[in-house]
Protein backbone atom coordinates (compact mmCIF):
# COMPACT_ATOMS: atom_id res chain seq x y z
CA UNK A 1 0.00 0.00 0.00
CA UNK A 2 1.41 3.29 -1.35
CA UNK A 3 1.86 5.89 1.74
CA UNK A 4 2.00 9.64 0.99
CA UNK A 5 3.65 10.80 3.59
CA UNK A 6 4.00 14.78 4.28
CA UNK A 7 4.74 14.60 8.04
CA UNK A 8 6.61 18.05 9.09
CA UNK A 9 9.08 15.64 11.47
CA UNK A 10 9.84 13.59 12.48
CA UNK A 11 8.95 13.20 8.55
CA UNK A 12 9.84 10.84 5.38
CA UNK A 13 13.51 9.66 4.54
CA UNK A 14 14.44 7.87 1.65
CA UNK A 15 13.09 4.59 1.56
CA UNK A 16 17.33 2.92 0.63
CA UNK A 17 18.07 4.61 4.34
CA UNK A 18 15.25 3.16 6.19
CA UNK A 19 16.22 -0.52 4.40
CA UNK A 20 19.82 -0.08 4.97
CA UNK A 21 19.74 1.22 8.58
CA UNK A 22 16.72 -1.24 9.29
CA UNK A 23 19.23 -4.09 8.28
CA UNK A 24 22.28 -2.21 10.61
CA UNK A 25 19.84 -3.26 13.81
CA UNK A 26 19.79 -6.60 13.19
CA UNK A 27 23.33 -7.27 12.07
CA UNK A 28 25.77 -4.34 11.54
CA UNK A 29 28.22 -4.63 8.59
CA UNK A 30 27.75 -8.39 9.40
CA UNK A 31 30.19 -8.05 12.48
CA UNK A 32 27.35 -10.27 14.45
CA UNK A 33 25.91 -7.13 16.48
CA UNK A 34 23.45 -4.97 16.23
CA UNK A 35 24.17 -1.21 15.68
CA UNK A 36 22.25 -0.47 18.56
CA UNK A 37 24.84 -2.65 20.45
CA UNK A 38 28.35 -1.73 19.24
CA UNK A 39 30.66 0.33 21.36
CA UNK A 40 30.65 4.18 20.35
CA UNK A 41 34.32 3.63 20.60
CA UNK A 42 34.57 0.85 18.60
CA UNK A 43 36.74 1.18 15.48
CA UNK A 44 33.15 0.45 13.48
CA UNK A 45 31.47 3.66 14.75
CA UNK A 46 34.31 6.24 14.82
CA UNK A 47 34.67 4.97 11.29
CA UNK A 48 30.90 5.92 10.91
CA UNK A 49 31.74 8.98 12.28
CA UNK A 50 34.32 10.34 10.71
CA UNK A 51 32.63 9.72 7.19
CA UNK A 52 29.71 11.35 8.74
CA UNK A 53 31.68 14.56 9.31
CA UNK A 54 33.74 14.17 5.91
CA UNK A 55 30.46 13.79 3.52
CA UNK A 56 28.55 16.71 5.64
CA UNK A 57 31.64 18.67 4.61
CA UNK A 58 31.86 17.81 1.02
CA UNK A 59 27.96 18.01 0.18
CA UNK A 60 28.05 21.44 1.82
CA UNK A 61 31.32 22.71 0.74
CA UNK A 62 32.97 23.51 4.07
CA UNK A 63 36.70 23.95 4.80
CA UNK A 64 38.79 22.99 7.90
CA UNK A 65 37.67 25.81 9.52
CA UNK A 66 34.49 23.99 11.20
CA UNK A 67 33.72 21.54 13.18
CA UNK A 68 30.84 19.01 12.67
CA UNK A 69 29.31 17.87 15.69
CA UNK A 70 26.38 15.19 16.54
CA UNK A 71 24.79 16.31 19.66
CA UNK A 72 21.57 16.26 21.70
CA UNK A 73 18.86 17.76 22.71
CA UNK A 74 17.73 18.98 19.53
CA UNK A 75 17.37 22.57 18.12
CA UNK A 76 15.84 23.62 21.56
CA UNK A 77 19.31 23.22 23.62
CA UNK A 78 20.82 25.10 20.84
CA UNK A 79 18.63 27.91 21.50
CA UNK A 80 20.59 27.88 24.85
CA UNK A 81 24.35 26.66 23.90
CA UNK A 82 24.53 29.54 21.39
CA UNK A 83 24.48 32.34 23.64
CA UNK A 84 26.53 30.45 26.44
CA UNK A 85 29.29 30.10 23.93
CA UNK A 86 28.82 33.28 22.24
CA UNK A 87 26.83 36.28 23.38
CA UNK A 88 29.27 38.51 25.44
CA UNK A 89 26.49 41.64 25.95
CA UNK A 90 24.27 41.25 23.02
CA UNK A 91 23.15 39.97 20.09
CA UNK A 92 20.78 40.07 17.18
CA UNK A 93 17.52 37.90 16.43
CA UNK A 94 15.32 37.39 13.61
CA UNK A 95 12.10 37.23 14.76
CA UNK A 96 10.36 35.02 11.62
CA UNK A 97 8.61 32.25 13.68
CA UNK A 98 7.56 30.51 16.91
CA UNK A 99 10.64 28.59 16.60
CA UNK A 100 12.96 31.79 16.44
CA UNK A 101 10.62 33.44 18.69
CA UNK A 102 11.36 30.26 21.36
CA UNK A 103 15.23 30.83 20.62
CA UNK A 104 15.02 34.70 21.75
CA UNK A 105 13.34 34.15 24.95
CA UNK A 106 16.44 31.59 25.66
CA UNK A 107 18.93 34.10 24.74
CA UNK A 108 17.23 36.83 26.36
CA UNK A 109 18.43 34.92 29.64
CA UNK A 110 21.97 35.71 28.74
CA UNK A 111 22.03 39.28 27.56
CA UNK A 112 20.20 42.12 25.67
CA UNK A 113 19.01 40.85 22.05
CA UNK A 114 18.26 43.26 19.64
CA UNK A 115 15.36 42.49 17.45
CA UNK A 116 15.95 43.87 13.65
CA UNK A 117 12.95 42.79 12.42
CA UNK A 118 9.70 40.88 14.10
CA UNK A 119 7.14 39.23 11.73
CA UNK A 120 5.32 38.48 14.92
CA UNK A 121 2.11 41.19 14.62
CA UNK A 122 1.99 39.95 11.23
CA UNK A 123 1.08 35.98 11.92
CA UNK A 124 4.74 35.73 10.16
CA UNK A 125 3.35 35.40 6.77
CA UNK A 126 6.42 37.89 5.45
CA UNK A 127 10.21 38.47 6.00
CA UNK A 128 11.35 41.72 5.64
CA UNK A 129 14.27 42.45 2.97
CA UNK A 130 14.87 45.95 4.75
CA UNK A 131 16.31 45.21 8.41
CA UNK A 132 19.48 45.99 9.41
CA UNK A 133 21.78 43.86 11.42
CA UNK A 134 24.09 46.07 13.79
CA UNK A 135 27.63 45.74 13.73
CA UNK A 136 28.35 46.32 17.04
CA UNK A 137 26.34 42.58 18.54
CA UNK A 138 28.24 39.87 19.50
CA UNK A 139 26.13 38.08 16.51
CA UNK A 140 23.23 37.68 14.11
CA UNK A 141 20.94 34.84 14.53
CA UNK A 142 18.26 34.11 12.03
CA UNK A 143 15.55 30.77 11.36
CA UNK A 144 16.14 29.71 7.43
CA UNK A 145 12.68 28.10 7.84
CA UNK A 146 9.68 28.75 9.08
CA UNK A 147 8.21 25.17 9.18
CA UNK A 148 4.87 26.14 11.25
CA UNK A 149 3.68 28.62 9.11
CA UNK A 150 6.09 27.84 5.72
CA UNK A 151 7.82 31.16 5.09
CA UNK A 152 11.58 30.85 3.85
CA UNK A 153 14.61 32.82 4.18
CA UNK A 154 16.06 33.45 0.81
CA UNK A 155 18.96 36.08 0.95
CA UNK A 156 21.09 36.19 4.04
CA UNK A 157 22.74 39.80 4.91
CA UNK A 158 26.31 40.45 4.42
CA UNK A 159 27.36 41.23 7.60
CA UNK A 160 31.35 41.17 9.37
CA UNK A 161 29.71 40.03 12.48
CA UNK A 162 29.41 36.06 13.17
CA UNK A 163 25.77 34.90 11.39
CA UNK A 164 24.03 31.95 13.49
CA UNK A 165 21.81 30.12 11.40
CA UNK A 166 19.12 27.39 12.69
CA UNK A 167 18.29 25.65 9.59
CA UNK A 168 16.23 22.34 11.40
CA UNK A 169 13.54 22.35 8.53
CA UNK A 170 15.56 23.21 5.32
CA UNK A 171 19.24 22.24 6.04
CA UNK A 172 20.85 20.09 2.76
CA UNK A 173 17.48 21.11 0.45
CA UNK A 174 19.35 23.87 -1.34
CA UNK A 175 22.68 25.28 -2.33
CA UNK A 176 24.04 27.88 -0.42
CA UNK A 177 27.64 29.50 0.38
CA UNK A 178 27.40 27.88 3.94
CA UNK A 179 30.95 29.29 4.76
CA UNK A 180 29.26 32.96 5.37
CA UNK A 181 27.74 30.99 8.20
CA UNK A 182 29.81 31.28 11.73
CA UNK A 183 27.53 28.40 13.11
CA UNK A 184 24.81 26.74 12.02
CA UNK A 185 22.37 24.33 13.32
CA UNK A 186 19.79 21.50 12.42
CA UNK A 187 17.91 19.16 14.79
CA UNK A 188 17.95 15.90 12.57
CA UNK A 189 14.31 14.16 12.31
CA UNK A 190 13.82 15.73 8.87
CA UNK A 191 16.23 15.87 5.88
CA UNK A 192 19.12 14.12 7.46
CA UNK A 193 17.99 11.67 10.06
CA UNK A 194 16.03 9.69 12.66
CA UNK A 195 15.24 12.11 15.64
CA UNK A 196 17.32 12.34 18.49
CA UNK A 197 20.29 14.22 17.07
CA UNK A 198 21.70 18.05 15.96
CA UNK A 199 24.07 18.71 13.65
CA UNK A 200 26.13 21.26 14.72
CA UNK A 201 28.61 23.04 12.16
CA UNK A 202 31.04 25.86 13.84
CA UNK A 203 33.80 28.09 12.64
CA UNK A 204 36.20 26.93 15.29
CA UNK A 205 37.43 30.81 15.54
CA UNK A 206 34.63 31.94 16.76
CA UNK A 207 34.67 29.96 20.33
CA UNK A 208 36.70 30.35 23.49
CA UNK A 209 36.02 34.01 23.23
CA UNK A 210 33.61 34.12 26.35
CA UNK A 211 34.17 34.57 29.79
CA UNK A 212 31.80 32.78 31.36
CA UNK A 213 32.36 29.10 33.13
CA UNK A 214 30.29 27.16 30.64
CA UNK A 215 28.79 23.37 31.84
CA UNK A 216 31.09 20.64 30.15
CA UNK A 217 28.06 19.57 28.19
CA UNK A 218 27.10 22.85 26.73
CA UNK A 219 30.37 24.08 26.09
CA UNK A 220 31.40 23.59 21.95
CA UNK A 221 34.97 23.62 22.70
CA UNK A 222 34.85 20.38 25.25
CA UNK A 223 32.98 18.83 22.88
CA UNK A 224 35.52 19.58 19.95
CA UNK A 225 38.51 18.89 22.47
CA UNK A 226 37.18 15.10 23.37
CA UNK A 227 37.04 14.14 19.86
CA UNK A 228 33.66 14.58 19.31
CA UNK A 229 32.00 12.06 21.84
CA UNK A 230 32.52 13.60 25.21
CA UNK A 231 29.26 11.21 26.30
CA UNK A 232 27.62 8.38 24.18
CA UNK A 233 26.08 9.60 21.00
CA UNK A 234 23.31 9.07 19.43
CA UNK A 235 24.79 6.21 17.30
CA UNK A 236 22.01 4.86 14.97
CA UNK A 237 21.03 8.88 14.18
CA UNK A 238 24.37 9.51 12.93
CA UNK A 239 25.08 6.24 11.30
CA UNK A 240 21.51 7.24 9.40
CA UNK A 241 22.71 10.38 8.67
CA UNK A 242 25.50 9.41 6.97
CA UNK A 243 23.37 6.81 4.73
CA UNK A 244 21.20 9.97 3.82
CA UNK A 245 24.32 12.06 2.91
CA UNK A 246 25.58 9.33 0.74
CA UNK A 247 22.06 9.03 -0.73
CA UNK A 248 21.99 12.80 -1.67
CA UNK A 249 26.17 12.34 -2.82
CA UNK A 250 24.54 9.83 -5.26
CA UNK A 251 21.81 12.18 -6.13
CA UNK A 252 23.99 14.58 -7.70
CA UNK A 253 24.25 16.81 -4.35
CA UNK A 254 22.45 19.85 -3.19
CA UNK A 255 21.95 21.59 -6.73
CA UNK A 256 19.87 18.65 -7.83
CA UNK A 257 18.07 18.39 -4.76
CA UNK A 258 17.32 22.59 -4.93
CA UNK A 259 16.20 21.99 -8.43
CA UNK A 260 13.67 18.99 -7.21
CA UNK A 261 12.38 20.77 -4.41
CA UNK A 262 11.31 23.75 -6.40
CA UNK A 263 9.96 22.10 -8.86
CA UNK A 264 7.52 20.32 -6.31
CA UNK A 265 6.99 23.72 -4.25
CA UNK A 266 5.77 25.39 -7.54
CA UNK A 267 3.20 23.05 -8.57
CA UNK A 268 1.58 22.69 -5.10
CA UNK A 269 1.82 26.56 -4.96
CA UNK A 270 0.29 27.02 -8.39
CA UNK A 271 -2.60 24.46 -7.70
CA UNK A 272 -3.23 26.48 -4.25
CA UNK A 273 -3.36 29.20 -5.46
CA UNK A 274 -5.47 28.82 -9.06
CA UNK A 275 -7.50 26.35 -6.94
CA UNK A 276 -11.49 28.23 -5.97
CA UNK A 277 -11.69 26.52 -2.48
CA UNK A 278 -7.83 26.75 -0.99
CA UNK A 279 -5.75 29.90 -0.33
CA UNK A 280 -2.28 30.46 1.55
CA UNK A 281 -1.55 33.35 3.44
CA UNK A 282 2.71 33.49 2.65
CA UNK A 283 3.59 36.64 1.12
CA UNK A 284 4.66 34.78 -2.52
CA UNK A 285 8.56 35.83 -2.57
CA UNK A 286 8.91 34.23 0.98
CA UNK A 287 6.94 31.23 0.65
CA UNK A 288 9.09 28.20 1.87
CA UNK A 289 9.88 25.59 -0.44
CA UNK A 290 9.71 22.78 2.40
CA UNK A 291 6.27 23.48 4.17
CA UNK A 292 3.53 24.57 2.49
CA UNK A 293 0.78 25.98 4.68
CA UNK A 294 -2.88 26.32 3.11
CA UNK A 295 -6.37 26.96 4.31
CA UNK A 296 -9.84 26.48 3.27
CA UNK A 297 -11.73 28.96 2.06
CA UNK A 298 -14.95 27.53 3.31
CA UNK A 299 -14.27 26.03 6.96
CA UNK A 300 -17.58 24.08 6.73
CA UNK A 301 -16.06 22.00 4.03
CA UNK A 302 -12.95 20.62 6.52
CA UNK A 303 -14.86 17.35 7.21
CA UNK A 304 -15.33 16.76 3.46
CA UNK A 305 -11.56 17.18 2.62
CA UNK A 306 -10.13 15.34 5.71
CA UNK A 307 -11.95 12.32 4.70
CA UNK A 308 -11.02 12.43 1.12
CA UNK A 309 -7.44 12.82 1.56
CA UNK A 310 -7.35 10.20 4.37
CA UNK A 311 -8.97 7.75 2.48
CA UNK A 312 -6.24 7.82 -0.33
CA UNK A 313 -3.25 7.39 2.43
CA UNK A 314 -2.08 11.13 2.41
CA UNK A 315 -0.52 11.36 6.08
CA UNK A 316 0.37 14.34 7.90
CA UNK A 317 -1.21 16.84 6.08
CA UNK A 318 -3.08 18.84 9.18
CA UNK A 319 -1.49 22.08 9.93
CA UNK A 320 0.28 22.81 12.90
CA UNK A 321 -1.78 22.97 16.42
CA UNK A 322 -1.61 26.39 17.16
CA UNK A 323 -2.30 27.51 13.33
CA UNK A 324 -5.13 24.70 12.34
CA UNK A 325 -5.63 24.62 8.27
CA UNK A 326 -2.91 22.24 6.28
CA UNK A 327 0.60 21.84 5.89
CA UNK A 328 2.54 19.70 3.25
CA UNK A 329 5.82 19.19 4.17
CA UNK A 330 7.87 18.19 1.33
CA UNK A 331 11.20 17.49 1.97
CA UNK A 332 14.06 15.96 -0.16
CA UNK A 333 13.04 12.47 0.12
CA UNK A 334 9.15 13.38 -0.74
CA UNK A 335 8.60 11.68 -4.59
CA UNK A 336 7.12 14.05 -7.07
CA UNK A 337 4.55 11.63 -7.40
CA UNK A 338 2.97 12.39 -3.80
CA UNK A 339 3.07 16.03 -4.50
CA UNK A 340 0.87 15.30 -7.68
CA UNK A 341 -1.07 13.08 -6.33
CA UNK A 342 -2.04 15.66 -3.61
CA UNK A 343 -2.86 17.98 -6.09
CA UNK A 344 -5.24 15.71 -8.43
CA UNK A 345 -6.99 15.32 -4.62
CA UNK A 346 -7.53 18.95 -4.22
CA UNK A 347 -8.34 19.63 -7.85
CA UNK A 348 -11.18 16.69 -7.29
CA UNK A 349 -12.54 18.31 -4.34
CA UNK A 350 -12.79 21.57 -6.31
CA UNK A 351 -15.32 19.71 -8.87
CA UNK A 352 -16.90 18.32 -6.19
CA UNK A 353 -17.96 21.29 -3.82
CA UNK A 354 -16.76 24.56 -5.48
Amino acid sequence: MKIHNFNAGPSILPKQVIRKSAQSVVDYNQCGLSLLEISHRSKDFLEIMEKTTDLVKRVMNLNEDYAILFLQGGATLQFSMVPYNLMKKEAAYLDTGIWAYNAIKEAEKFGKVRIPFSGRKKDYTYISKTYHVPDEVDYFHCTSNNTIVGTQIKKFPHTTIPIVCDMSSDIFSRKLNFCQFSLIYASAQKNVSSAGMTIVIVKKEILGKIKRNIPSYLDYNIHIKNNRILNTPNVFSIYTSMLTLEWIENKGGLSILEKENQKKAKLLYDEIDNNNLFENKIHKEDRSNMNVSFFLKKKNLEKEFNSMWKKENIVGLDGHRSLGGYRASIYNALPLESVQFLIEIMKDFEKKFS
